[in-house]
């Protein structure tokens, strides 16, 4: 919370030792202190000592409530109500709230302001407090005509009703505040599905009457009626049908009538003939109109200006919310001026509508978050922003929430976010997270959500102390604070991204936080930016990876792969896969039912995105890199769904499901499945797997094992695959093999004639893959088969594994040269009985061999 004079306070309290005794500050100095405190710090502060009991128990200092950041139920209102016996006004959210103000034993209430409210909660509140001077309930349909009755019997002093979302409002409600209300002078039935418009004319005490969005209004009857209307000056049909006939009438006819709001009403916007329209002092305002030069050309009351800005602030804002697609050059031209000229009325309630509406209108498509750069540009070029900023530090909590969530969205804009920060929102974001309101922390949190996506602004919220203040921010919440910890948790996945981020925010504790969330809370948004964190807090350092297996965090993981949401499943399996590329990590989720997890999603992602496909196929890839894990992948029925991603049509899917294979290949038990389910397709990673079953089945290191019958079965189906597998194998190489350029360099054996043959053969598919020593010996081996087509396909992979673009090229290259590899290779391409393949493939490998072992003596 800011204090505007805190500097004065604090020299009233210093004392001769320069420390502050805010306890010897005077009563009256206290309690302005107190009045810019909400409600919950100050029944906290009161806590503190006994003089500070009681200066938070007087009674000025609770003549107002705003409920609609807080959980507020039965149990705080009872805790609440000896200090609330003055009481006037309260702002409310939700059925909990509404049912619980009852027991604050408020009964000199005068003003309520809510919304999701029942009948029955709407009548027991205006039967206890029949006081009440201003009622502003919605939009909710859950109010029916029956309870606007039951206002008008209870509240003989209502002076202003503003209803919204009604489905009714019947002719008998109306009659009944004609004739018990008699101070009525301010009605609003907004957003409504029916409107007696004729029984409204019945209340003649009414001077500002607002029907707002309503539809299935007679316009040509309810003209005449109202322009008869004795006391009427204000008048709102914004985002009606009302014509241009109706309009005209009642300006015409009325003699009380100043003003006529009629904002986005496209029956009236067509018709070409109708402008702006002042005539004997009545005033028409529609999207045709310079609304900006309204408030300073015309000169009117205090009452009636008031009552301008409400309903401009309010109809902005519900235009804003209902994104018509043809409003754009209306904002850009005067539609955000509107917004930042209301921002500093002295109305409070205005400046937060006009907050939310900028919020909102900066948008170009809300359902994407995607914000409109023009916009955007609008509000910075006409400084909206240290406006906004300086109403985010209001001690009034609901401008405050408008203000931020404004400030928020605007940094989604590239541009706009350059100005938050230089202007010191990242500072009052950090500030404002830490609040106990809900709305405005979820809105402080998602503004550093949406900066920490630059890389520039990283920085400035870690040096701020942003992380730190995250991390609490999740630990402190409870788990249904979803828009709070799903807008920490996405600041703390995009901080770390960054590899010096990701240690500073293990350091504080966010594995632990982060692997808690995931744990604690179902939301879907929650859990894929927790997943995301730890997917980043894994890929940047190994020593993050012990510290979220000691957290729980691959418990979590695990769980979420069986989330009812594909994205929270996606983000669980790419996070495994990540986590899965080092042996202690492996090791870990696999005791921990990894496999099994991820093998049942694999079965059940046969239909799901290619997506989530790559993600838990890459997953099943990391984990078979272990033996034990390769063999608990086959028996738990793994092969299967890795045999549908290989036929994939998506290169990535297709690619890691046959990075799969092949490891599982290296087990004979998995062989026998790879067969029988049919195989997969030929690239080089399929060839690679078939390569392996057909090698391993021709020097019989595949033994079948089981009955004679099962035996002899198994025997010939082999048979037959390998016969088929050395087809693939043989088609894949014709493809990397130009029997011209073969034949010359056979010939030649020029570098030019060689240089042709290895632009044919090179693929570069094989960078990430790194083959251990028994893995590359096997393909050494492989050079010596019986099967031609073996021995050009092992030549071809180990061309592959040598080459100077791969990654693990000369770590490839230093195992083929202990294993001796050089005397296979020189016999393979200098023999006169060999496939031209073999030779050419021979030979490049060999000058692989020879460049690596250079490249290594010169480093030396």
């Amino acid at each position: 919370m800011v204090f505007k004079n805190h500097s004065v306070w604090r020299k009233v309290a210093m004392e001769d030792n320069g420390f502050v005794d805010w306890t010897s500050l005077p009563d009256d100095a206290m309690i302005q202190l107190f009045s810019l405190l909400n409600y919950h710090d100050r029944a906290n502060l009161s806590a503190t000592c006994k003089a500070w009991r009681i200066v938070g128990a007087s009674k000025c200092l609770w003549t107002s409530l705003d409920l609609r950041g807080y959980k507020f139920n039965i149990t705080m209102a009872v805790s609440l109500s000896p200090r609330c016996v003055n009481l006037q006004q309260v702002r409310f959210r939700g059925a909990e709230s509404a049912d619980a103000i009852n027991h604050l034993n408020a009964m000199n209430l005068r003003d309520i302001s809510g919304d999701s409210i029942t009948d029955d909660t709407l009548t027991m509140l205006v039967s206890r407090h029949k006081d009440l001077r201003c009622i502003q309930v919605g939009p909710d349909d859950k109010v029916t005509s029956g309870s606007i009755k039951a206002i008008a019997f209870y509240c003989p002093k209502l002076k202003q009703l503003r209803l919204s979302g009604i489905k009714d409002v019947l002719a008998d409600s109306i009659n009944a505040l004609a004739n018990y209300c008699p101070n009525l002078v301010d009605i609003g039935f907004i957003d409504c599905l029916n409107d007696d418009g004729v029984a409204l004319g019945h209340v003649l005490s009414v001077r500002f009457l607002s029907v707002a969005g309503t539809s299935n209004m007679k316009w040509d009857v309810v003209s005449h009626v109202w322009c008869k209307l004795p006391e009427l000056i204000g008048l709102d049909v914004s985002r009606t049908d009302i014509s241009s006939t109706a309009v005209s009438m009642l300006l015409s006819s009325s003699r009380s009538l100043k003003v006529l709001w009629a904002l986005n009403c496209p029956v009236l916007e067509q018709d070409i003939t109708v402008n702006t329209v002042k005539t004997e002092g009545k005033l028409l305002l529609g999207l045709f109109s310079d609304i900006r030069n309204v408030f300073s050309d015309w000169g009117c009351s205090n009452e009636i200006m008031t009552w301008l800005k409400w309903i401009l602030s309010h109809t902005l804002l519900r235009i804003a919310k209902s994104s018509p697609q043809n409003l754009d050059y209306f904002w850009l031209k005067q539609g955000v001026a509107l917004f930042l000229s209301l921002l500093q009325c002295s109305q409070e309630d205005v400046q937060e509508m006009a907050a939310s509406g900028l919020a909102t209108c900066i948008f170009a498509n809300e359902g994407n978050a995607i914000i409109d750069p023009g916009k955007a540009e609008a509000v910075v070029k006409n400084g909206g922003v240290p406006l906004l900023l300086d109403l985010a530090k209001s001690w009034q909590e609901g401008i405050q929430s408008a203000a931020t969530k404004a400030i928020s969205n605007l940094s989604a804009d590239p541009n706009a976010a350059k100005t938050v920060s230089d202007e010191g929102g990242i500072g009052i974001f950090i500030e404002l997270a830490r609040s106990k309101n809900r709305q405005v922390s979820e809105a402080a949190t998602g503004g550093l959500w949406n900066l920490s996506v630059g890389e520039e602004h990283k920085a400035a919220i870690t040096e701020a102390g942003g992380i730190r203040t995250l991390v609490d921010i999740i630990s402190e919440w409870s788990s249904d604070a979803d828009g709070v910890l799903e807008c920490s948790a996405g600041a703390l996945a995009n901080l770390a991204a960054n590899k010096k981020y990701s240690t500073e925010i293990a350091i504080a504790g966010g594995v632990q936080s982060l692997a808690t969330l995931m744990n604690n809370c179902k939301f879907r948004g929650v859990q894929e930016q927790a997943t995301r964190g730890l997917v980043n807090l894994a890929a940047h350092s190994v020593r993050n990876g012990p510290n979220a297996r000691e957290a729980g965090a691959l418990e979590a993981l695990i769980q979420l792969t069986c989330s009812p949401h594909e994205g929270v499943r996606q983000v669980a399996a790419g996070a495994l896969w990540h986590l899965s590329l080092t042996n202690v990590n492996r090791e870990a989720i696999a005791a921990a039912g990894g496999v099994e997890a991820l093998v049942t999603l694999a079965q059940s992602s046969l239909n799901a995105s290619q997506c989530l496909q790559g993600m838990v196929a890459g997953a099943l890839w990391g984990l078979s890199m272990s033996k034990a894990n390769s063999i608990a992948i086959g028996r738990e029925g793994g092969i299967p769904p890795l045999i549908v991603f290989a036929h994939s049509d998506s290169h990535d899917v297709h690619e890691v499901a046959a990075g799969a294979l092949w490891n599982l290949a290296f087990d004979h038990s998995n062989v026998f499945q790879i067969v029988e389910e049919g195989g997969i397709p030929a690239s080089f990673m399929a060839a690679l797997a078939l390569a392996y079953i057909c090698y391993g089945s021709g020097n019989n290191e595949l033994a079948p094992t089981g009955t004679s019958s099962e035996n002899t079965s198994k025997s010939v189906s082999l048979d037959e695959a390998r016969t088929t597998a050395l087809k693939h194998i043989e088609a894949f190489i014709l493809t990397f093999s130009d029997p011209q350029a073969f034949a010359a360099a056979v010939v030649s054996s020029s570098r030019a004639a060689l240089d042709q043959a290895i632009e044919r053969a090179y693929i570069l598919e094989t960078g990430l893959l790194r083959c251990s020593e028994a893995e590359i010996g096997r393909f050494i081996a492989m050079l010596q088969s019986s099967s031609s087509i073996l021995k050009a396909f092992a030549a071809f992979s180990l061309l592959q594994f040598t080459d100077p673009q791969g990654r693990n090229a000369v770590y490839h290259a230093s195992l083929m040269l202990d294993a001796g590899a050089v005397k296979v290779l020189r016999a393979a391409a200098a023999s006169a009985n060999e496939p031209v393949e073999v030779k050419i493939f021979a030979k490049i490998v060999l000058r692989n061999l020879e460049y690596h072992q250079q490249e290594t003596l010169y480093l030396v």
